[in-house]
C-alpha cells in the first residue's frame, strides 16, 4: 500500500481530494500548518470526519518572512499564493523523507484561481517546492500530465479526477456521492485575501519591515490608527478587544485607558514621541463616553511605569483619516 501526505486546509477541494486517494486504498495523512493568517481549526474538523491522521505544524515565522518577499510577487491583494503553496509543499517534502511516505498531494484545481492555479502556477509550484517529481493533484489528475507516482502504480489514473475551472458544482455533487456532508463555504480561508486585512499588513510592512508574528497579530485586534511614521495605536472595539490588547501587550508597549469614564483600551506599538502619545490618548478619548467632554483623563502604562496626562477627545472625522 502506498502513503501520501496531503496539504489539507479543510476545505471541500483538499479533503476530496484526500478521500479520492482513500478510497482507492491509499494510505492517507495530511498536514495542516499554521501561521499569523490562518489556523488548523477547520482541518482538524474534517481530518476527523473522513478519518485520517493529521499533523498540524506552526510555520509562522519562516511564513511572514516569505510574505514579506515572495518571489513570485503577490495575487490581488497580499496573498502570495504561489509562493504560499510551494512552501508549504517544501516543509512537508521534509516531513515525507522523515517519516517515508511516498508523495505529496493537494485539493488545487486547475483553473480555479486564474492566477495561481493555471498550468503554469501548478508547474511553478512544483518546481520552486524541490519536489516536482513527488506532487499529485488527484482533483485534476486526468487534465495534467501522467506523474511518476502513476507510472509506478503507487495511485490509479483511472481514479483519478478531472475536474477544472471556478465552478463547485463538480465538487459538491461528489460531496454528495461520497457522504461528505460537513464541509465550509468556499472562501475566506487565509486573511491575506482579505483587502482590509491586507491593507493594514501593508501599512506594517511599510512602517516596520523587520516586524515579527506579534506585530501581526496586533492587525487582528480592533481599530488600528497610523500615528506617525514611527508608531501605530491598536484600539479596542468591546470587551474582547480589550481582552486581547491585554493579552498581546509587552514591555515594548504603551497601553492607554481613560479614566473615571468607559472606554476602550488603546495600545500604541513602535517608537511613539510625546506627541504620537497625545495623539493616541485624544483617540481612546473620542471613542469612549467622554467623547463629549472638555477633558479626559488618560493613564498611560509605559515601560518606565506609569503617567497621568489630559486631553481633548478628537474629533471622529480626524480620527477617521489616521485609520488604517
Amino acid at each position: 500500500m502506498s502513503k501520501a501526505l496531503g496539504l489539507l486546509s479543510g476545505g471541500l477541494d483538499s479533503s476530496l481530494a484526500a478521500l479520492c486517494l482513500k478510497r482507492q486504498g491509499v494510505e492517507v495523512t495530511a498536514i495542516s500548518f499554521v501561521t499569523p493568517f490562518f489556523g488548523s481549526s477547520k482541518a482538524e474538523r474534517m481530518a476527523r470526519q473522513i478519518e485520517i491522521p493529521l499533523i498540524v505544524e506552526d510555520i509562522s515565522k519562516i511564513h511572514l518572512d516569505m510574505v514579506k518577499e515572495p518571489h513570485y510577487g503577490y495575487g490581488k491583494n497580499m496573498n502570495p499564493c504561489i509562493d504560499c503553496h510551494a512552501m508549504m509543499f517544501r516543509l512537508a517534502g521534509e516531513i515525507m523523507a522523515e517519516q517515508g511516505f511516498d508523495f505529496l498531494f493537494s485539493g488545487e484545481v486547475l483553473g480555479q484561481r486564474p492566477m495561481s492555479q493555471n498550468a503554469n502556477a501548478l508547474r511553478s509550484v512544483a518546481n520552486y517546492s524541490g519536489h516536482p517529481d513527488r506532487i499529485l493533484r488527484p482533483m485534476s489528475a486526468k487534465l495534467l500530465p501522467i506523474t511518476p507516482m502513476e507510472e509506478q502504480g503507487l495511485v490509479n489514473r483511472e481514479k483519478l479526477l478531472d475536474i477544472q475551472g471556478r465552478s463547485r458544482k463538480p465538487q459538491e455533487a461528489l460531496a454528495k456521492e461520497w457522504c461528505l456532508t460537513d464541509f465550509p463555504s468556499s472562501g475566506g480561508g487565509c486573511l491575506l485575501t482579505e483587502i482590509h486585512f491586507s491593507d493594514r499588513l501593508r501599512d506594517l510592512f511599510d512602517h516596520q519591515p523587520d516586524c515579527a508574528v506579534e506585530d501581526v497579530e496586533l492587525l487582528k485586534i480592533g481599530r488600528q490608527f497610523r500615528l506617525s511614521e514611527q508608531s501605530k495605536l491598536t484600539l479596542g472595539r468591546h470587551q474582547k478587544d480589550n481582552d486581547s490588547i491585554r493579552e498581546a501587550a509587552d514591555e515594548t508597549h504603551i497601553v492607554l485607558r481613560a479614566l473615571g469614564v468607559s472606554g476602550p483600551l488603546g495600545l500604541i506599538s513602535g517608537q511613539p514621541s510625546a506627541e504620537d502619545l497625545q495623539v493616541a490618548g485624544a483617540i481612546v478619548a473620542s471613542y469612549g463616553k467622554g467623547k463629549d467632554q472638555e477633558e479626559v483623563d488618560i493613564l498611560a502604562e509605559t515601560p518606565e511605569g506609569e503617567q497621568n496626562f489630559n486631553v481633548t477627545p478628537l474629533p471622529r472625522s480626524a480620527s477617521k483619516e489616521m485609520a488604517v
